[in-house]
C-alpha cells in the first residue's frame, strides 16, 4: 500500500473514487446522489483543502482522506476536520481507510494541528483515539457521532463550523 499526498493529476481520479465510495451509502436518503466529491472540490477552490492524502496499490487508487480547517465559536482554534473518507466499496475492509486515517493524523499533527473532530461511527473511530466531543457541539447531529481528538492542549468549549463547502450540493 501506497499513502502519498495528492497531486494535480490526480483531481479527477479523486472526484470519481469518492463519489463511487458514498454512493448508495446507508446514511445517504435512498435514491439520493452523493456530494462528497463536490465537498472535496470546493474545498480545494477555497483553499481550505488542509491535507489531501490518497491510497493505493499495484492495481491504482482506492482511496482518499481530507482535512480542512473548523472553527470553534466562529474562531479559528488550530483545529481541523476529519472527512470526507473515502474508500473504493470493493476494497473497503482491508485497512485502507485505517491506514489513510492514522498518516492523515500523524500528519496534521506534524503541521501543527491542536486536535481534530469528525462526524463518524464512534465504535469505528474510537480506535483512533477520538472520543465523544462533550466539550464541542455540532448543531442537528445525535452528540454521539461528533467526535474529537485533542494533540495539544485542553479541549476548546464552543459550537464548530466546518467550511462552507460542506454544503456543496
Amino acid at each position: 500500500m501506497i499513502i502519498r499526498a495528492e497531486l494535480p493529476s490526480d483531481i479527477e481520479i479523486i472526484r470519481d473514487l469518492v463519489y463511487v465510495a458514498f454512493e448508495n451509502h446507508p446514511h445517504h436518503e435512498p435514491g439520493a446522489k452523493p456530494t462528497e466529491h463536490l465537498i472535496v472540490d470546493q474545498l480545494r477552490e477555497n483553499g481550505e483543502l488542509s491535507l489531501s492524502l490518497i491510497a493505493g496499490q499495484a492495481g491504482g487508487m482506492v482511496g482518499h482522506i481530507a482535512f480542512s480547517p473548523v472553527k470553534i465559536d466562529g474562531e479559528d482554534k488550530g483545529w481541523y476536520g476529519l472527512g470526507p473518507v473515502a474508500i473504493v466499496p470493493k476494497h473497503q475492509g482491508k485497512g485502507f481507510g485505517a491506514a489513510l486515517i492514522m498518516e492523515g493524523m500523524q500528519q496534521i499533527k506534524q503541521r501543527g494541528a491542536k486536535g481534530v473532530v469528525l462526524l463518524g461511527e464512534p465504535k469505528y473511530y474510537s480506535r483512533f483515539g477520538f472520543q465523544q466531543a462533550e466539550s464541542l457541539t455540532f448543531p442537528g447531529v445525535p452528540a454521539e457521532y461528533f467526535m474529537q481528538h485533542t494533540f495539544e492542549g485542553e479541549t476548546p468549549t464552543g459550537t464548530v463550523a466546518y467550511s462552507e463547502a460542506f454544503s456543496a450540493k
